[in-house]
C-alpha cells in the first residue's frame, strides 16, 4: 500500500545536520521514505555543537555576535535542506518541507514572532521553509499573521485538543486570507504523556503507552473538523524511550489521513525494518473521550499533565537555545 498517495500520508525527518544532508538525508528521500524533515533548538544544539562540519564555519564568524551566528549556520543547513527537497514540493506541495523554529525566547511575544518569522522566510528566500511557532496565546497571533503572508507554518508544542483548534482556527483564518495559497502543519507531541504518564497508570492499573495515542488522536479529530487540505496534522516526539515497546510503536499506531509523522533516525529506521504499513484504525472522537474520562476519574488531571509538558517544553527548548548560543563564542 502506498500511503502517501493513497491516504496522503507522510513521514518526515526530525533532524538535521551538515553532512547527513548531503549523504542519508538524500538516500531516504530517493528510497522514498522520508518526504520533509523538521528541525527545533535542541536539535540544532546538538548538531552545531558536537558535528565538526561547522567547526571551519564558526571559527570564520567570531567577530559576530551569538545568535548571528547561529542563524548564519542554521539558515545555511535549513536553505541547503529545501533545496534538497524542492523537487518533491514542486511534485506534490502538500510534502517537501523543512521547518526552522524561531527563537524559542519569543514563544510570548507576538510581533517578535511575526517579526523573526518573516525575516527568516525572506533570507533562506525558498518557497518550502516552514516556521515554527510554539502554540501560546502569542504564537496563535503569530501564526495567522504569517500565513496570511503567504509564510507557511509550524505550529509546535501541541499537548492538548484545545491547542490543537486554537492553532487550527488561527491557521484557517490566516491561509485563507492569504492570495498565495501557505501550508501549515500542527505538531502534536505523542510520547511525553506516556513518559510522564506510565508509572501512575500503571499503579491504577490502567493500560500504559495509551495516553498519547488517545490524546494524539482527539487533536487530529478537531483538526480534521475544519476540512482545510492546507493544514495536517503532524504527529512529533514520536521516539520510543526504553526498550518496552517497538522503536516505532508511535508511528505504527498513527497511520491516519492527511497526517504527517515526524521521528528520529532510528524510529525511522525500525519502521522500515519492522512496523506496520498499512494505515491505522482510526479511534472515534467518543472512544478517545471514553477514554479521557476513565483516566480523569481515576484521579489522572490530564488539563495539569497537558499545561506541565508545555511548560517543559518551551523551557528545553530556551535551555538547549542558550546553550548552544553559549558554545559558539571562543
Amino acid at each position: 500500500m502506498n500511503l502517501r498517495q493513497n491516504i496522503n500520508y507522510s513521514i518526515w525527518c526530525d533532524f538535521i545536520e551538515r553532512d547527513f544532508l548531503e549523504n542519508e538525508f538524500k538516500t531516504l528521500i530517493s528510497d522514498g521514505i522520508i518526504h520533509g524533515a523538521t528541525s527545533n533548538p535542541a536539535i540544532f544544539e546538538n548538531s552545531i555543537t558536537n558535528s565538526p562540519a561547522y567547526k571551519n564555519d564558526i571559527s570564520s564568524m567570531q567577530h559576530l555576535s551569538q545568535k548571528e551566528i547561529y542563524e548564519a549556520l542554521a539558515i545555511k543547513d535549513i536553505k541547503r535542506a529545501a533545496e534538497i527537497l524542492l523537487p518533491l514540493y514542486e511534485k506534490d506541495s502538500n510534502d517537501g518541507f523543512i521547518s526552522i523554529e524561531v527563537d524559542p525566547t519569543l514563544c510570548d511575544d507576538m510581533m517578535g514572532t511575526i517579526e523573526e518569522g518573516v525575516r527568516l522566510f525572506k533570507t533562506i528566500d525558498m518557497p518550502n521553509v516552514m516556521i515554527k511557532v510554539p502554540a501560546t496565546i502569542a504564537g496563535y497571533g503569530a501564526m495567522r499573521e504569517l500565513t496570511s503572508m503567504g509564510i507557511n507554518v509550524n505550529a509546535t508544542l501541541i499537548f492538548t485538543p484545545n491547542q490543537a483548534i486554537e492553532c487550527a482556527k488561527a491557521l484557517d483564518i490566516g491561509i485563507k486570507k492569504s492570495t498565495h495559497s501557505p501550508k501549515a502543519v500542527i505538531s502534536v507531541f505523542v510520547s511525553r504523556f506516556d513518559r510522564a504518564c506510565d508509572e501512575l497508570c500503571q499503579t491504577k492499573g490502567l493500560e500504559t503507552a495509551k495516553l498519547g495515542i488517545i490524546n494524539a488522536t482527539k487533536c487530529y479529530h478537531e483538526v480534521e473538523k475544519f476540512a482545510n487540505s492546507n493544514i495536517r496534522t503532524l504527529f512529533a516526539s514520536t521516539g520510543v524511550k526504553g526498550d518496552d515497546l517497538p522503536k516505532s510503536y508511535y508511528i505504527d499506531t498513527l497511520i491516519y489521513p492527511n497526517s504527517i509523522n515526524t521521528a528520529p533516525l532510528d524510529t525511522i529506521k525500525a519502521f522500515i525494518s519492522t512496523g506496520k504499513k498499512q494505515e491505522t484504525k482510526l479511534l472515534s472522537l467518543q472512544e478517545c473521550d471514553t477514554y479521557l474520562k476513565l483516566l480523569n476519574d481515576n484521579g489522572i488531571d490530564i488539563e495539569a499533565v497537558s499545561q506541565q509538558l508545555l511548560s517543559d517544553g518551551l523551557g528545553a527548548f530556551k535551555v538547549s537555545f542558550a546553550q548552544m548560543l553559549n558554545k559558539l563564542k571562543n
